[in-house]
């Protein structure tokens, strides 16, 4: 609801993204691009680690996806599932796409597919009665712990540089 009620910048940011300067692409959560589609964090995720997986071309239902491009959506959702499981130990994950506002689509514009993973029991009360997700851990996190497993599907963007550590240095003895 913060993204569907909030403000919002002109045009299709799943448009944009890949347009952007690369060096830009981790600040929009994007851990690897192909030519034909492109995975990035969900920003408003259900479970940490929620990916989406998006074509390159602004299509809004798959029937407008060639042959071609259908199959290379579906190949890098294929490898994204794969390599998420394993980077975050999940014992299941859900893949899907809502084709339209009235089945649910944020971004009803641009197609997209997510890929949430679970593991047993990961169902809590809190979305229920106080409309509030509990996340463990931070975006900027995610995608740290993340880029690594996403480098060999894809153009990956640059790391960000390290924070410079707040302990001084070691006197040398």
């Amino acid at each position: 609801m913060e993204y569907i009620r909030g403000p919002k910048e002109p045009g299709c940011i799943f448009c944009r993204y890949p347009a952007e300067d690369p060096a830009r692409l981790r600040e929009r959560l994007v851990l690897c691009a192909r030519a034909d589609a492109f995975v990035m964090l969900n920003k408003y995720p259900f479970a940490s680690g929620h990916l989406m997986v998006v074509p390159t071309r602004h299509a809004s239902d798959l029937a407008e996806l060639s042959a071609d491009e259908h199959a290379a959506l579906f190949e890098l959702v294929r490898a994204s599932a794969s390599a998420l499981k394993v980077a975050v130990n999940a014992e299941g994950v859900n893949i899907g796409v809502n084709i339209g506002a009235a089945a649910g689509a944020g971004i009803a514009e641009h197609l997209h597919v997510h890929i949430v993973p679970r593991w047993r029991g990961d169902m809590n009360f809190m979305p229920v009665v106080a409309d509030l997700r509990v996340m463990p851990e931070a975006l900027d996190a995610t995608w740290a712990r993340l880029a690594p497993y996403f480098r060999p599907l894809g153009d990956a963007p640059p790391e960000a540089p390290r924070a410079a550590s707040r302990r001084p240095p070691r006197k040398a003895r």
